[in-house]
């Protein structure tokens, strides 16, 4: 088993959070994991991405190579497509449809849209919309994860685990919020 993923998003939208559920997932399954991250110039808004490589063998490089990726799993559409050079053609895109304008003049939406679209492999959602069914927008990058996680290559069970450890500082409540969207976003993609 090898899987490449790029994560794509801005700063405040939960991605590394992502990332760390999905590292304590694989860990928990056995696997190797290499991850590299990039944040943005502000916390809140600037670019942030992360390379992960997740394998039962090992892995000696933490980057991946363009159009080596399996799967780009995006919390903003326009960081979606930012990261599409990634892609194998057999690749799937995942991503929010829900738009952060953090950028001036940001492209119209049906634009974003059209492009994303036009890909052999994606799935588009509104996972503020889901993330509302759980009782929080917050818990949108959860829905992010459980919208991609049937191409991760990870058993639900494991992510499930990890959000509950990666989420366990935290009160129940917010544990079990996560579990929520997680669950909801898997729905959205099956």
């Amino acid at each position: 088993m090898k899987k490449d993923i790029i994560l794509a998003g801005v700063g405040g939208q939960g991605l590394l959070s992502i990332a760390a559920v999905i590292g304590e997932a694989a860990l928990r399954s056995g696997l190797f994991i290499k991850q590299s991250e990039v944040h943005g110039m502000a916390q809140r808004g600037g670019v942030v991405q992360s390379h992960m490589r997740l394998s039962d063998g090992a892995i000696y490089s933490d980057l991946i190579k363009e159009g080596s990726a399996d799967l780009i799993l995006a919390t903003e559409p326009l960081e979606a497509l930012r990261y599409l050079e990634y892609l194998k053609g057999e690749g799937m895109l995942v991503t929010n449809s829900v738009a952060f304008k953090n950028v001036d003049p940001y492209p119209q939406d049906s634009e974003i849209r059209e492009r994303i679209e036009a890909l052999p492999h994606h799935l588009l959602i509104d996972a503020v919309a889901i993330a509302k069914e759980a009782s929080s927008i917050r818990c949108a990058n959860m829905v992010v994860l459980g919208a991609g996680s049937p191409f991760i290559g990870i058993p639900e069970s494991a992510l499930r685990e990890a959000i509950a450890k990666v989420f366990s500082g935290k009160s129940a409540t917010i544990v079990e919020v996560n579990l929520k969207g997680f669950d909801l976003g898997r729905d959205a993609s099956l």
